[in-house]
């Protein structure tokens, strides 16, 4: 991905999203922009009009953090917002998020049984490892029940945003379909951000922008996201609705993998229904294998 474009991009995108009143400006008359002028983003984080133009051409390569600071500030970044934009700069400047070498995304599920021995002992919530381009790596018992629409029958490693633009399913499986559309973009937005030389990663987004109108927009919008902690809905075709909390941990071990664990409120309907997808995953296996 070009580094200068994506720059240029996500700071005209977002200096188009704040308006003069919410920056405590007075708008004026005869405005060609729907929020902020480049001039008055200069103003609002302390630089020249010159030195912001050159940053939003892209040539953000060696801005300082002071700097980086302040455009974050101007433009009232968020959280996953501001840490996009220094994974830009970063990556302008050469060095890899958090100081590790630079790897290529993990296709292949890992190999160290401990990894699997903790997804497997995880009994009471679904876990699975996912790779920054969405693959689904390894899940534990019930979370292979819980990805079964995804899943299916094997062949290809299942992807969850190929799942999420491709699959007919999905509108099903995900009852908020257009919140869960603008999450997985946004948090592929940011991996990208993080890791711009992630050929799979490009490859996976060619292909979705080519397949999918609705992914093609969206990852136009540069809008980025951490996937960190909290709640979704979803309508699994076994047990029903299911809300669960999801927490997302990443393995130093493992670069660039993400260990995801998703449980509902003990005593609650989400609770009883994953207790009959575990019953229900224990019966399945059973028959595939008196089956064999």
């Amino acid at each position: 991905m070009d580094n200068r474009a994506e720059v240029r991009a996500f700071l005209m995108s977002r200096r188009a999203k704040v308006t003069p009143e919410e920056a405590g400006l007075i708008a004026g008359l005869n405005r060609r922009v729907p929020g902020l002028r480049r001039n008055e983003v200069a103003t609002l984080a302390g630089v020249s009009v010159e030195y912001y133009s050159k940053l939003e051409r892209g040539a953000i390569a060696g801005a300082s953090s002071s700097v980086l600071d302040a455009l974050a500030r101007a433009l009232q970044l968020d959280d996953a917002e501001r840490t996009h934009l220094f994974d830009l700069a970063r990556a302008a400047d050469g060095i890899p998020t958090s100081g590790r070498p630079r790897q290529r995304t993990p296709r292949k599920a890992p190999t160290r049984p401990s990894l699997f021995w903790a997804l497997e002992s995880i009994t009471d919530g679904i876990a699975f490892v996912r790779n920054q381009g969405q693959d689904l790596l390894a899940a534990n018992a019930l979370g292979r029940a819980f990805y079964s629409p995804m899943i299916g029958d094997g062949g290809m490693v299942p992807n969850l945003a190929r799942f999420q633009f491709l699959d007919p399913a999905s509108r099903d499986f995900y009852p908020d379909w257009d919140a869960f559309a603008a999450m997985c973009v946004a948090i592929m937005r940011a991996e990208a951000g993080r890791d711009p030389h992630n050929r799979a990663l490009q490859d996976l987004v060619g292909e979705l922008s080519t397949r999918s109108d609705t992914f093609r927009t969206l990852w136009g919008a540069h809008d980025v996201r951490q996937h960190a902690t909290g709640t979704k809905r979803y309508n699994h075709p076994v047990v029903g609705e299911l809300t669960l909390a999801y927490e997302e941990l990443l393995p130093t071990a493992e670069p660039g993998l993400a260990f995801m664990i998703y449980t509902a409120e003990p005593g609650s309907p989400s609770a009883e229904r994953l207790r009959l997808l575990a019953s229900w995953a224990a019966e399945h296996t059973t028959a595939l294998i008196n089956s064999d």
